[in-house]
């Protein structure tokens, strides 16, 4: 038993390799230049409810720091293995409230492990074909989408008995071309519903508002906008 298990550790000695530390530097900085533009092509082209600049901010670690385990874990067998263990032991709950965060996610963790594995040429090929794609994909789709429904409105109401959902789209249908219920959570005596709508004018926009306020005193009304709310 005694000679299986020094067998054992010497396999383990033997498969650890020594990182180069500049390739490893090289690889870590493209890394970080990828997750910048990752970031920038995120806030800019994303549909994203929350924060976009806030999440895409964290990219950059996210990348760094999955590339950082990778070039350790594919360093040594032993630290791959103790990685699995502490992974067994470690639970990470994200809060991912939209597909879409957790797509950029993906690929920012994707970008880390290629090039932890380094494999740089493939990695930034992939990025560049994938994120050429998201933006046409958002130039030709997504653009549009923004044009005819450029405003989030998220309205609350702590009475829906008095200022309820259909009270609430009756007053949107008054003041925009179209409207696009993108979330809708209602309770015994609370009510959040968030739209996706194009006002005719800025008019229309403050009659709208002063129209919802109306509805009850409890309403409460959040205007959310990627590139401005009048153009």
């Amino acid at each position: 038993m005694n000679k299986l298990q020094t067998t054992f550790e010497q396999f383990l000695a033997a498969t650890s390799v020594q990182i180069p530390v500049f390739t490893f530097i090289i690889n870590l900085l493209l890394a970080a230049l990828l997750a910048v533009i990752l970031g920038k092509i995120y806030v800019l082209y994303g549909h994203s409810l929350s924060n976009r600049k806030a999440l895409g901010r964290n990219f950059i670690m996210i990348t760094m720091t999955t590339m950082l385990i990778i070039s350790i874990v594919k360093a040594s067998l032993a630290l791959s293995l103790g990685l699995v263990g502490a992974l067994s032991i470690v639970r990470f709950r994200a809060a991912i409230k939209e597909p879409e965060e957790l797509a950029y996610l993906f690929l920012a963790i994707g970008v880390g492990l290629g090039f932890g594995a380094d494999q740089a040429k493939i990695t930034i090929i992939a990025f560049i074909i994938i994120t050429a794609v998201l933006v046409m994909k958002s130039k030709l789709a997504g653009d549009s989408e923004d044009n005819n429904r450029n405003l989030h409105v998220t309205i609350y109401s702590h009475n829906p008995q008095k200022a309820g959902l259909d009270e609430i789209i009756e007053v949107l249908k008054r003041y925009c071309k179209g409207i696009n219920l993108k979330r809708f959570d209602e309770q015994k005596e609370f009510l959040d519903a968030t739209f996706q709508v194009e006002f005719n004018d800025s008019t229309g926009l403050n009659d709208a508002k002063s129209e919802l306020l109306a509805l009850n005193d409890s309403v409460k009304i959040s205007f959310l906008d990627n590139r401005g709310v009048i153009s």
